[in-house]
């Protein structure tokens, strides 16, 4: 162990070289070093790297920022609390999300971020708070000339961020709801169009979703991943009913009605995700199911047969 601590400190001395090319040696033997070895984490985020690599985020090298970047989000897995606590670390990561050309660099800032933000739920307000953060999110996601792996590193970090529930009007002011649904409208890859519609879910449990929704013609998108004929999977058919919940409970009278509206056109839909879902799927459908179905007499058996079902 003794070994490994006088290893970092030499390699995070090298990082304050003149020379850039011991800096760049240093750098890259950081990276693979916090890669494969799990122990050497804290004893390299111990010898003070963070402040260099965060530094070198502004680095007008690219493969330079690639290399702090994924060394950052090696250390986020074990030293979340000292990344958090960096001095100027949040606002060196949003300048690689909006300015590096290396998107690998970006891919490696995005998965930062959301590490953080699924670790420790204090951290969701202070990332949250951090506007221009989350507009480098939503600017990845719309950006058409995004690689898959940046859209999907955005869309994790851009959940995450949605987890605390205050942060959620901030994404829906930076435009997140028209970038998703375009997304899913747009995008026939299956996962990116699974955690574009997870992100939608957790968007749409605030006030603002409705009238964000209804601009951007969102929630007809989702009723429509509901129909059997579009062949969504099982996961972007429990994401669209848990959005519609969720635009039902905190949206208002105006929600609820353009829920039920739709939703009456899918109703199959929603009971093949009651009857088959996950149990989260299932619960949830169902309790969408009685918002949808309260006050009407269907005549179909099928759901008041459900409905007692799952009622018991």
């Amino acid at each position: 162990m003794e070994v490994k601590r006088r290893t970092a400190r030499s390699l995070v001395a090298k990082l304050s070289s003149v020379s850039e090319q011991i800096r760049s040696e240093a750098l890259a033997e950081l990276r693979l070093i916090t890669k494969h070895d799990a122990d050497s984490r804290p004893i390299v985020t111990e010898a003070g790297a963070i402040p260099y690599l965060a530094e070198i985020l502004y680095s007008s090298s690219s493969t330079s920022q690639e290399n702090a970047a994924a060394t950052l989000l090696n250390l986020s897995i074990s030293s979340r609390a000292t990344l958090m606590s960096t001095r100027g670390l949040l606002d060196a990561i949003s300048h690689a999300l909006s300015h590096s050309s290396s998107d690998a660099a970006v891919q490696s800032c995005a998965a930062t971020i959301h590490s953080l933000l699924i670790a420790d739920e204090s951290y969701r307000p202070i990332i949250g708070s951090k506007r221009d953060i989350i507009y480098s999110l939503v600017r990845i996601v719309t950006d058409s000339n995004s690689p898959a792996r940046s859209i999907k590193d955005a869309l994790k970090a851009m959940f995450g961020v949605a987890l605390y529930p205050l942060n959620r009007a901030t994404l829906i002011d930076l435009g997140a709801i028209p970038a998703l649904v375009s997304i899913i409208v747009r995008d026939a890859r299956t996962g990116i169009m699974e955690d574009a519609s997870a992100v939608l879910a957790q968007i749409a449990g605030c006030e603002e979703s409705e009238e964000g929704l209804r601009k951007a013609g969102g929630v007809r998108v989702l009723a429509d991943l509901l129909d059997e004929g579009t062949g969504a999977s099982r996961r972007i058919k429990e994401n669209a009913v848990a959005a519609l919940l969720n635009l039902a409970r905190c949206g208002g009278e105006k929600g609820r009605e353009e829920v039920r509206e739709v939703a009456m056109k899918v109703l199959e839909g929603i009971a093949d995700v009651a009857e088959n879902g996950s149990s989260k799927g299932k619960a949830k459908a169902f309790d969408l199911l009685k918002i949808v179905l309260e006050g009407f007499e269907m005549g179909d058996s099928r759901f008041d047969d459900l409905l007692n079902h799952h009622s018991k």
